[in-house]
């Protein structure tokens, strides 16, 4: 029968089953342990095992051939003198047959396998007596017949394996197009609830923005007026604020995997001004002031990593405009040849006001972007400061997402 050989090839196997049955027989000749061994010459027993072995490295490849020529040589092995290793190997032919042949070949050897048995035992009773009959065919059913059903049984149980390993791979691929599913399905309404919940308030918040404004502009107010100034500030980033809110619906809704709407373009470093002049203006009433210091080449940075440091930029100056003492919020951007680095410096005020709902929740959200694309973030007071550090690697696998 053929035998597990895990560490080797199915080439080797068979190089190696080949080599054993040679040797092994070899063996047997050497010492004269074959049948009618005191009138057969070695030379006349040696043919068939030397065919036999050759067999043996086609077993898989050549499986009729294998057990075709296979019987011619283990018949002339009966009448030059019975080998055990030429039996051994003939049995092993007849199993890689029923393994490695077709559906075909396995009913043709069960057909002639036991037409063969049946021959030979009724032969064996009508010239020896009915005990050799049984014993013939006792004998003949497991050189014949034995390697044949062990086969079948292997080759079925081998069937069923693939069978469930298929069933298997379809349960797997049925739960992954569920899962999808769900979680298009959980996207789809958390986009919803954005729309319905703060979409509108920001909604709301530009509509009454621009209707104090048209009353500001009806009672002819200048336009350097501190409250004319707050009412510009309060609606630019209210509507600012509902872009950005739809285009996080956009990404949300598109649960498809393919592109999103190129209207709603992830914001970058490019905006990084934008942010600062924004900031200047809402940061002359509690007297900050910001400066920005670029240092390097900013060169292409990656769409994840731009708008990785543009949130945490934005994060960073949003919570100085909230919580800063009056002074300087210096920004630093060092752009290394592997690294971008983020430097927030504000004027720490400590005291009450920062247990407010939604505190540190802004300190998560910029560690967790650093943390999505193998960075580090840390934030924190020292000397009179609270310190922001965060560190973004530049090359970033195509298709990711911050």
């Amino acid at each position: 029968m053929a035998f597990p050989f895990p560490a080797l090839s199915p080439r080797r196997q068979d190089r190696l089953i080949a080599l054993a049955g040679l040797l092994g027989g070899t063996v047997l000749i050497v010492f004269k342990v074959y049948d009618r061994a005191d009138d057969m010459p070695l030379w006349a027993v040696l043919p068939p095992l030397l065919v036999m072995a050759g067999l043996e490295l086609v077993r898989r490849t050549r499986p009729v051939l294998a057990v075709s020529v296979g019987g011619l040589a283990f018949a002339a092995s009966l009448f030059a003198g019975s080998l055990m290793a030429t039996l051994i190997m003939y049995t092993d032919l007849l199993y890689a047959a029923v393994i490695y042949g077709t559906p075909r070949v396995s009913r043709v050897l069960h057909l002639s396998g036991g037409a063969t048995v049946l021959s030979l035992s009724v032969l064996a009773a009508m010239y020896g007596g009915t005990s050799d009959g049984l014993l013939i065919a006792v004998v003949s059913s497991l050189v014949f017949l034995g390697p044949v059903w062990t086969g079948d049984v292997v080759r079925k149980h081998r069937q069923e394996a693939e069978t469930e390993r298929l069933r298997a791979e379809q349960t797997a691929l049925l739960s992954e197009l569920d899962r999808r599913e769900a979680i298009g399905a959980e996207r789809a309404r958390m986009a919803r609830e954005l729309h319905d919940v703060v979409a509108n308030h920001l909604s709301a918040i530009a509509i009454h923005a621009t209707g104090a404004q048209a009353v500001a502009r009806r009672r002819r107010l200048a336009a350097d007026d501190p409250l004319v100034e707050v009412l510009a500030v309060i609606r630019e980033n209210s509507v600012q604020g509902l872009a950005e809110m739809r285009r996080m619906i956009g990404l949300l809704r598109d649960s498809g995997g393919g592109e999103a709407d190129e209207s709603y373009a992830a914001p970058d470093l490019a905006a990084v001004d934008s942010l600062l002049a924004k900031a200047r203006a809402a940061g002359q009433d509690v007297g900050l002031e910001f400066e920005l210091d670029e240092r390097g080449e900013r060169g292409e940075v990656p769409v994840p990593v731009g708008l990785a440091a543009y949130r945490i930029v934005q994060e960073s100056l949003t919570n100085a405009l909230k919580h800063a003492g009056p002074g300087l919020v210096s920004l630093r951007l060092e752009f290394a040849p592997e690294e971008l680095r983020i430097a927030v410096d504000s004027p720490y005020r400590g005291g009450p006001g920062r247990g407010l709902p939604g505190a540190r929740a802004g300190l998560v959200g910029m560690a967790e972007r650093a943390g999505l694309l193998g960075g580090s973030f840390e934030a924190g007071p020292e000397d009179g400061y609270w310190r922001v550090r965060a560190v973004l690697p530049r090359a970033q696998e195509s298709g990711g997402r911050a």
